[in-house]
């Protein structure tokens, strides 16, 4: 297993109860070169130089059912070589009693509950982490302290994490909320890509392109991440153009209500198949498996649909689309998707606008 470190603070010091290091590397600052022999290539002496991007996961456990299937998901990526998985779970402080001379026996028994759970969340780490463990693979181990949320997305932030990958729903009460409380929280404000997952592994990608700067964001991860090679991809884009309201037309405008409706659904669907055609080109080109796909309708519908009929176990959104306000971190298309598919949804946002 290698030298194992770990730290474990007061219960009452704040954040950082505890910190482990398991099977330590080279870790994920940097990358790496690697000769590549192509497969089935009529030059197959030559040889293509490609820098393999070390990663840095970050798995959000709180040991719900939820939980396990982003445990799940994590150990099925094909993590490069010397990547980092940090598993990270956020301990919600007990409301603190304040100290009288008659409330110290209450305060006593909070800070045994605590302790009890803190070793609860230690034993759930200790057998995530050894379900992980692989050669290249560098685990990390972390029981923090604070508002879950919050103490992820901050978690995200300062350790440059490239992806933060989440179950859908955590511990939280209402067990038929599609997305839980956390989740949607670190999906809206975390600076790197989120992974909801429910899905146990990736072998399918649907690829939700509309042109945005968040799309050609996911469309570069598509790109820049080993973890996708091999899986093919259906790049869809879809035509959305209101149809007129029935009622309130002239009857001797309708004909014309309707020629202009068909000619701007007309233009729509080529613009997306200019889109569409053309990311599933240069993913072609970077040496991934696409192909394009046109739909028309309510984009959600559409890109759920179409993961559907694919067999896509993971669908690739940007956080939001053309039509989405600058000020809006988290789009109506990817929230609906997001809550609607029974897929693995990876969410990624431009640059700058976390």
């Amino acid at each position: 297993m290698g030298v194992v470190r770990a730290r474990h603070a007061d219960l009452g010091s704040g954040r950082g109860l505890g910190d482990a290091v398991v099977n330590p590397g080279k870790g994920p600052a940097g990358g790496a070169d690697r000769d590549v022999q192509p497969g089935h290539s009529d030059h197959a002496s030559a040889k293509i130089k490609v820098e393999v991007r070390l990663m840095l996961g970050l798995l959000a456990y709180d040991g719900s059912p939820d939980a396990q299937h982003a445990v799940a998901l994590a150990n099925a990526l094909a993590w490069p070589s010397d990547s980092t998985l940090r598993v990270v779970t956020v301990v919600e402080p007990t409301s603190m009693i304040m100290v009288t001379p008659w409330s110290s026996g209450a305060l006593k028994a909070t800070l045994e509950v605590e302790a009890q759970a803190l070793a609860l969340y230690e034993t759930a780490q200790a057998d995530v982490v050894k379900r992980a463990e692989r050669p290249g693979l560098r685990l990390e181990s972390a029981i923090l302290r604070g508002r879950p949320a919050t103490v992820l997305v901050e978690e995200a932030a300062t350790s440059g994490a490239d992806v933060m990958i989440v179950g859908s729903r955590g511990q939280g009460t209402i067990a038929e909320l599609v997305l839980g409380s956390v989740s949607a929280e670190v999906v809206e404000h975390a600076a790197c890509p989120v992974l909801v997952a429910r899905t146990p592994a990736v072998r399918r990608i649907l690829f939700a392109s509309d042109g945005s700067r968040p799309a050609l964001a996911a469309e570069a991860l598509l790109v820049d991440w080993s973890i996708f090679e091999g899986l093919p991809i259906q790049v869809v884009s879809v035509a959305d153009v209101v149809r007129p309201w029935h009622t309130g037309i002239a009857p001797t405008m309708y004909r014309q209500v309707i020629e202009a409706h068909a000619k701007d659904l007309e233009v729509a669907r080529a613009d997306q198949d200019r889109v569409a055609t053309s990311s599933a080109a240069r993913l072609h080109e970077a040496g991934r498996d696409a192909h394009s796909l046109i739909r028309t309708g309510d984009p959600a519908t559409q890109i759920i649909a179409a993961a559907a009929e694919d067999g896509a176990d993971l669908i690739v959104i940007g956080s939001r689309g053309l039509t989405g306000l600058s000020r809006v971190l988290l789009g109506s298309v990817a929230r609906n998707v997001i809550h609607g598919s029974a897929a693995s949804v990876l969410v990624v946002r431009a640059e700058g606008d976390a």
